[in-house]
């Protein structure tokens, strides 16, 4: 589809200065747009691969910032940042809208088709702006399954995708079943994934630092759950399903 083009933006959220990595598809008509959400580690070399392939689908994609331009990797670290911010979903929401804010006023974005994928930590944030009445086209998830607050899910406007290892410790049966009652209550068109053997982060190559337990790479899943999603926005976004890495 042509020469994808890359930038990296900066933008305010949670106090902090985010700087996201934004990929356009080649040409200058208004797209499709995908606001990527990264793993509690925080934005990555990963989702800018993820976000550079997107464009190679026609999507112009951003992926956002949790952590000011922070990458967080160490295990002992992660959790004083993402535990309170998980436990908090104005925060969440406020970091998810002033993403989806920046994607929306680049000119190449059609305003009307604009879906949200996250992992870990950032699928929660897709899940909050969903139940926050964003106008989306798509939820997309994988290690996400968060719960919001009672009756938040009755305002989801649109699908919701999640997607899960079946032997993760973090996202754990009791964890699934509280997801998909309350998608179901709520009467939101979800579907879950159930990734047989998978622990959680399974869709992320290993990594040079250390990792708590119950984290591994699965690198057929991966590609099953990278599949999983293009489908998703092909078909609530309207865009030729292409293949992606």
């Amino acid at each position: 589809m042509g020469t994808i083009a890359t930038c990296a933006v900066a933008y305010p959220a949670d106090g902090l200065t985010m700087i996201g990595h934004l990929a356009l598809p080649a040409g200058v008509d208004r797209r499709p747009a995908v606001l990527l959400g990264p793993e509690g580690m925080g934005l990555g070399d990963v989702e800018c691969r993820r976000a550079d392939a997107l464009a190679g689908l026609g999507y112009v994609a951003l992926a956002f910032d949790l952590h000011g331009g922070r990458y967080v990797g160490a295990p002992e670290e992660m959790p004083a940042r993402c535990l309170p911010l998980l436990a908090d979903p104005d925060r969440m929401r406020g970091i998810g809208r002033a993403g989806l804010d920046v994607l929306r006023g680049e000119p190449r974005t059609d305003p009307d088709r604009i879906a949200a994928v996250g992992y870990g930590t950032g699928g929660a944030v897709a899940l909050e702006l969903g139940r926050d009445g964003a106008a989306l086209r798509a939820i997309g998830t994988v290690d996400a399954l968060t719960t919001g607050r009672p009756g938040g899910a009755a305002r989801i406007r649109c699908p919701v995708w999640a997607g899960v290892g079946s032997q993760d410790p973090i996202m754990a049966p009791a964890q699934r079943d509280a997801f998909t009652a309350e998608m179901q209550a709520a009467g939101v068109d979800w579907r879950l994934t159930v990734y047989g053997g998978a622990l959680h982060a399974f869709h992320h190559p290993p990594v040079d630092h250390a990792t708590v337990p119950g984290v591994g790479y699965h690198p057929r899943h991966a590609q099953r759950a990278w599949r999983d999603v293009v489908d998703l926005l092909a078909e609530c976004l309207s865009v030729p399903e292409a293949q992606g890495a």
